[in-house]
């Protein structure tokens, strides 16, 4: 055989060689899997992120005509169940007085000089009424839950409306003859569940609504009260109460100090400058 056979037969019999090497290499299925799985989970997040993204903007066009406007200053006339009142506001009373209100809660009226931290505060325990209502006149949204009947699921979609959103409270309210409440000055709606459309419908119509409260620009926020909340009182008001009129006197009326001498109610915070 000559050399240049010889070498061409050990050429092939390199590349024979070789390719039987790499025929029985085996495939990095480990590293392929691993790789598909990063690209599913990314593919995963990037699409629930599209959706929620999606589904925002379809929540926000849906709540625009939800929004006061010049030509639809109160866009919750429209919804049904909602109860309107008309209320003057600035009248206040003393820690120690209850206030004979003509709604149950009340969405109006009389109150206290303190008003109730409405920083996106969720309170734990029930609020006394009249401090509540108080940050009602400051443009604040108040939704009420009777404790027995939301739990829960219900209860935490209804925490995820309020806290951290600056004008929003919400608070147990025992004896509640609906299981939710919403209350803006002079509005409510009674309502039976917490996904219900109308909450953010109302919410939308009202917070801060310059068309629906009196004092248009005034602070929620009340550390002092946040620190010790007034309790809530069960006991329906006595023959002394405060009338929805604010009484011959209108009691203590914004602006007017209390009586510094004058020790609050069990559990009410110092009280802050009237507004």
């Amino acid at each position: 055989m000559t050399s240049g056979k010889k070498t061409k037969a050990t050429r092939n019999s390199v590349a024979a060689a070789r390719s039987s090497v790499v025929a029985s290499k085996p495939k990095p299925w480990g590293t392929i899997l691993a790789v598909i799985a990063v690209l599913a989970l990314a593919g995963g997040v990037f699409g629930y992120a599209y959706m929620q993204i999606h589904e925002n903007n379809v929540k926000e066009a849906a709540l625009a005509k939800w929004k006061p406007s010049d030509t639809n200053k109160d866009p919750s006339t429209a919804l049904a169940g909602i109860v309107t009142k008309e209320y003057k506001g600035s009248r206040h009373v003393e820690p120690t007085q209850r206030v004979a209100y003509d709604q149950t809660p009340a969405f109006g009226g009389p109150h206290d000089a303190q008003w109730a931290d409405c920083t996106g505060v969720v309170y734990d325990k029930a609020v006394r009424t009249e401090n509540m209502v108080h940050g009602l006149e400051h443009g604040a949204v108040w939704i009420a839950y009777n404790p027995d009947q939301v739990k829960d699921d219900a209860l935490t979609k209804l925490k995820a409306k309020v806290e951290g959103i600056p004008y929003m409270m919400l608070s147990p309210y025992p004896g509640l003859d609906k299981p939710i409440a919403l209350q803006s000055w002079g509005h409510q709606l009674k309502i039976e569940k917490a996904d219900d459309e109308r909450v953010d419908q109302f919410i939308s119509s009202l917070l801060r609504n310059p068309n629906t409260y009196p004092e248009v620009g005034a602070s929620c926020e009340n550390t002092a009260f946040l620190s010790n909340p007034a309790p809530f009182v069960a006991e329906k008001p006595g023959a002394d109460a405060v009338p929805m009129d604010g009484g011959k006197d209108d009691s203590v009326t914004e602006g007017q100090p209390q009586n510094p001498s004058t020790p609050p109610a069990s559990g009410s915070a110092s009280t802050p400058p009237s507004s």
